[in-house]
């Protein structure tokens, strides 16, 4: 049976406000916001703990695992910093936020980060680490960049996405037809 609402991921690097999107658009269109860092605690889907980077390793194969009898039925929007993993049957869109370096580095800081994990976070943005691999991974029509420097660009992204939803459920029921 198909869905009847969408699978999206939100992804981008730390601090590029991949939460404050998923919050509003859950909020706004119903779907339910899944941070897979959440998931990831909760569920016990990691290894183990990295001291260095202050982070979980995922176990991903656990983290699948945990999520196969969720994704499938549609209706999440997925908070994540990654996205290669998820199957391409789960997924109906891809949106890769970024942000400047100058912003992001701030809001890193901001967060503590020790140096070694904010300057890598800070080369996957500037090297478009995340878009690349949204792009090799998925079907291009399904991946967009969007821009998230300033807190008033969150309405305007979420505006966007709810648009593509309302047109992706348009498109269903016409092929239903």
């Amino acid at each position: 049976m198909p869905r009847t609402n969408p699978n999206i991921i939100i992804t981008g690097t730390p601090a590029v406000g991949k939460t404050s999107h998923c919050d509003v658009l859950a909020t706004n269109t119903g779907l339910k916001h899944l941070c897979i860092n959440q998931i990831v605690k909760d569920r016990g889907c990691h290894e183990c703990w990295d001291e260095e980077h202050k982070s979980w390793i995922v176990d991903e194969d656990k983290l699948l695992d945990s999520l196969e009898d969720e994704l499938p039925q549609g209706g999440y929007i997925i908070d994540w910093h990654a996205c290669d993993l998820f199957p391409k049957s789960w997924i109906d869109l891809i949106v890769v936020l970024r942000t400047d370096s100058t912003k992001l580095y701030d809001r890193l800081k901001a967060r503590n980060y020790p140096e070694q994990k904010l300057q890598e976070n800070l080369d996957s943005e500037i090297m478009e680490v995340l878009l690349d691999e949204a792009r090799e991974s998925y079907d291009e029509e399904i991946v967009i960049e969007l821009r998230s420097d300033e807190a008033g660009d969150v309405e305007g992204n979420v505006g966007r996405i709810e648009t593509w939803i309302k047109n992706w459920k348009e498109d269903l029921v016409v092929e239903a037809a």
